[in-house]
């Protein structure tokens, strides 16, 4: 990182040939803990123009198949209020169906970082299976005939994404070098847009669960299609730097990465709890505004709802695209302290705009959003950065898998508050994390 990007410390240890754009990539697709990079190798060093001008297509490619491939996410929390009814659960069950994927992601990311899956397994290869079983373990949510089946499918749900997410972060970057910060962050935004095309596919009109479950998995099968058929590697690979449970010892020890991670955590205590809850609070805004009025089901249907819920999480996508270039030019410490200032600021705020105008209300939702999001790959980009270079990796790996569940914590958390205090107090609670995340940063630059 260059001098004066506001890093001390540690950051100036970092040599001065490591572009940003490098560091970006490292963080962005090491973010879900698949660590197949060796960071400062010198094919990445290389600093000659990207001239295969197949590459924009690729990238096309791969920013449609992420934003498909990653729909299922979401798709038991859009249609929570159907499925409770459906099995008659309490909140925290349903919010038990979200947990799950992302409790399934931890084990796939963790299963193929020990296993070291993206050396076995060819990238297209490994994304368009994963995609594909993604898409069958959702479908199947619609005939699970008992509650404890589709928990078991939610799990496999994520566990399947764990081969989405991450590896398409490899793939885009074997065809970018110098705009490969670019790249990096279009596949990360459509990430984020493809968590929220559940409530996009709600918002269109058709809110039968059904609907809203097969149509994800009809995405997922599209990316299977897409990257199976039209994705090839680019000329500049990579090559591995394994997980080893030898390290983990050496990693929890070494002070920067220490902090790095601490900060990520603070990052997650807030994030997956924010996506998972806002489109309830939406929901829960609204109906306040309008009496209370529902269909007679017991499941309230506001039009606006979905589409302001879909706004809320996809905005993160331009927070993402964001994050990036501000961390390129004021430095990644800075930035990460700005956003978690910005969305802790959000989680303490929000309460206070329940039953109020839509136009109050969806700004300030769709403001956190942005802001929720936009630090989350600059913190494996910091591990990346601190960590002793031949422990990358296993720190990578360890960070996530930390983050990832710790987010079952929060998500359970904020249904408890609600039932406790209201929606009005529920969210305050997630501003701790951000503030512990900018309290480990702020440690880290000295």
């Amino acid at each position: 990182m260059e001098a004066g990007h506001g890093s001390l410390g540690y950051f100036a240890r970092i040599p001065s040939t490591l572009e940003p754009s490098q560091a970006v990539l490292n963080g962005l697709w090491l973010i879900a803990g698949q660590h197949w990079c060796n960071v400062g190798s010198p094919t990445i060093m290389n600093t000659t123009a990207d001239s295969d001008p197949r590459r924009w297509q690729i990238l096309a490619l791969l920013t449609g198949a992420e934003l498909l491939g990653v729909s299922p996410w979401f798709t038991a929390s859009a249609v929570s209020p159907q499925l409770r009814q459906l099995w008659d659960l309490s909140v925290a069950e349903g919010a038990l169906l979200v947990t799950m994927v992302q409790v399934g992601f931890v084990a796939g990311t963790a299963l193929a970082a020990i296993l070291n899956l993206a050396d076995l397994i060819p990238a297209r290869r490994y994304f368009a299976v994963c995609a594909l079983l993604a898409a069958v373990a959702n479908g199947a949510l619609i005939v699970a005939p008992t509650y404890g089946q589709a928990l078991g499918l939610r799990f496999l749900t994520g566990f399947f994404i764990a081969g989405v997410y991450p590896p398409a972060m490899k793939m885009i970057a074997t065809w970018f070098r110098v705009a490969r910060g670019f790249a990096i962050g279009s596949i990360v935004g459509a990430l984020v847009v493809g968590k929220a095309t559940p409530y996009l596919i709600r918002a269109l009109g058709d809110t039968s669960y059904r609907t809203v479950v097969l149509s994800a998995s009809l995405a997922a099968l599209v990316a299977s299609i897409m990257v199976a058929v039209g994705y090839r590697d680019g000329p500049y690979p990579f090559a591995s730097k394994p997980f080893s449970w030898a390290l983990v010892g050496t990693v929890m020890k070494h002070r920067p990465t220490r902090l790095a991670t601490f900060g990520y955590l603070g990052h997650m205590w807030e994030l997956y709890a924010m996506w998972a809850w806002i489109p309830a609070f939406l929901l829960a805004s609204a109906q306040a505004r309008s009496g209370g009025a529902n269909d007679g089901s017991g499941i309230v249907d506001i039009p606006w709802v979905d589409a302001a819920a879909f706004g809320a999480i996809a905005a993160g996508g331009l927070g993402c695209v964001w994050g990036g270039w501000a961390a390129d030019r004021t430095g990644r410490d800075r930035l990460v302290i700005q956003a978690m200032a910005a969305s802790g600021l959000c989680s303490l705020g929000i309460g206070f705009t329940l039953g109020a105008s839509p136009w109050i209300l969806v700004p300030f939702a769709w403001i956190w959003g942005f802001f929720v999001v936009a630090d989350s790959a600059q913190f494996s980009a910091l591990v990346t950065e601190v960590a002793p270079q031949h422990a990358v990796g296993t720190a990578l790996t360890l960070q996530t898998s930390l983050g990832f569940l710790l987010t079952t914590v929060t998500i359970h958390l904020v249904p408890e508050l609600v039932e406790m205090f209201g929606w009005r107090w529920a969210f305050p609670v997630l501003a701790l994390g951000p503030m512990a995340g900018i309290a480990a940063i702020r440690r880290l630059r000295r």
